[in-house]
């Protein structure tokens, strides 16, 4: 028990950790408080229009087109970036875990239609089902969030299959059996414990994935409604005005690289942490 709190704050001390919760924290603060710590995303002050940035307090980051303040639509449409990622993600592991955990206990045909289907979806380009998927029901948040989930879950699915169909020949799964404990409390008590690991991991990388992802359909116009305050939306609006305002684009690329980044680091830190089989030396 001592070895092991000892492994666990020494992981708490690693400079993936440390980085990657502070730069995850700052923006998720920002975002959070933003009603509070900035002026409203949509003002407009054609008077201020496309202010350089750091020329004034009230507009740190600058001005765009329209006079609104940079920082202020950034720290917005992190909200939007951020809840498209997690919820996509949350969608994503419920379903795929879901269906892995019955495809690898059950097997037989529900293993063989589940596993083919995820195939043929694996074989589908994103981007051809993101703009099929667009064109008949629209683009807005929750359609994004939809189709994130959609084309996601096949991995949690086949990550957990994998999982679960390695562990039904364990030792304690055998004995379980052999004593007769149930189907869903072996389920609930037995796979599911020993699959939060890598699902856990995956999810933290995904969120990062994801963001990525909503940020690329909006900057295409395939994601949310350019009305709404999105860092691929500002991106967007921003390509215009790269040569004479290049801080409309670059602040929220930015918050896109830096947010990735904390999520990319805390992702390899919980792989080292569950995984210390596979920790990379340092």
């Amino acid at each position: 028990m001592a070895a092991t709190i000892s492994l666990h704050l020494r992981n708490l001390k690693s400079l993936e950790f440390i980085l990657g919760a502070v730069l995850l924290g700052v923006i998720v603060f920002c975002v959070l408080f933003s009603q509070w710590l900035f002026t409203p995303p949509g003002a407009i002050d054609l008077g201020a229009r496309l202010l350089p940035p750091f020329q004034d307090v009230a507009h740190l980051f600058g001005t765009d087109a329209l006079g609104r303040d940079v920082l202020s639509r950034v720290a917005a449409g992190g909200w939007v970036s951020l809840k498209v990622g997690f919820l996509s993600v949350m969608g994503s592991v419920v379903i795929g875990v879901v269906m892995g955990l019955i495809s690898g206990y059950y097997r037989g045909v529900w293993d063989v239609i589940v596993m083919r289907f995820a195939d043929i979806q694996l074989a589908l380009p994103f981007i051809l089902l993101a703009i099929t998927f667009v064109a008949i029901l629209g683009g807005s948040l929750t359609n994004t969030i939809i189709l994130l989930i959609i084309s996601q879950w096949v991995q949690y699915a086949r990550l957990v299959r994998g999982s679960v169909l390695t562990l039904r020949e364990r030792e304690f799964i055998l004995s379980a059996r052999a004593i007769g404990v149930k189907d869903m409390a072996l389920i609930l008590h037995h796979f599911l414990p020993n699959l939060l690991g890598p699902v856990i991991v995956l999810m933290t990388l995904n969120v990062a994935n994801n963001i990525l992802l909503e940020s690329s359909l909006t900057f295409l116009g395939l994601g949310v409604d350019p009305t709404i305050p999105s860092w691929g939306g500002m991106l967007a609006e921003g390509r215009t005005y790269l040569q004479t305002a290049w801080w409309i684009s670059v602040f929220p690329g930015l918050a896109i690289l830096l947010t990735v980044l904390g999520l990319n680091l805390l992702g390899d830190w919980l792989r080292d942490t569950l995984d210390p089989t596979g920790r990379t030396s340092r």
